[in-house]
């Protein structure tokens, strides 16, 4: 009967500090170290939220920068990729759609490179950052449909640079461009429409 209480006495001390007081001090160290990563990265527009910059969103109005392609429609619930094997037909189909729309889209011809993240959904079907050359190739477009002057169109593209995120520390992953970020300055800076 002893070791009974012992074990229960163990098992309500285990559950009062794995299941209460570690799960309170990890959020407090979240909240005072990384306040904006803590809330979820949340970008908000004249006081109301419009998204996380962690989670990508369908922008389909051509006046706007264009996401990675997102095999869920950026659907939180069953993220994944397609999981189409590399040499799937159905995945050759799908890719060759993508890039005759996104050359007609934006007027590239056929020898113009179309960046892979704008062809391929990424693993998680959710992620919210394009490369900068992905972004470079939407300026023409979105001045082409805000019928922006070349001075605007100047400005647009100034607005890119500026919202190219490097490397993280430097030597991980890859530069990148926030597409919800960019399309948010876009709207504040209010270049023609």
């Amino acid at each position: 009967m002893k070791s009974i209480f012992r074990a229960v006495r163990f098992l309500l001390v285990i559950t009062l500090v794995t299941g209460l007081m570690y799960p309170v001090m990890v959020h407090v160290f979240a909240v005072l170290c990384f306040p904006v990563q803590s809330q979820g990265s949340l970008l908000y527009e004249k006081g109301r939220v419009v998204g996380s910059r962690l989670i990508g969103q369908s922008f389909v109005d051509s006046a706007y920068f264009w996401p990675r392609p997102s095999a869920t429609n950026f659907n939180a619930m069953p993220s994944g990729g397609s999981n189409l094997p590399p040499i799937s037909d159905s995945l050759r189909k799908i890719i060759d759609l993508r890039r005759t729309a996104f050359r007609s889209a934006n007027g590239l011809g056929n020898s113009d490179i179309i960046p892979n993240d704008m062809l391929f959904a990424s693993g998680s079907g959710l992620d919210g950052d394009i490369s900068p050359d992905a972004a470079r190739l939407q300026i023409g477009r979105i001045s082409r449909i805000r019928h922006m002057t070349n001075g605007q169109k100047t400005e647009l593209a100034s607005l890119v640079e500026h919202s190219i995120i490097p490397r993280q520390f430097g030597f991980l992953g890859k530069a990148r461009v926030n597409v919800l970020q960019l399309n948010s300055e876009l709207n504040r800076v209010a270049i023609s429409k």
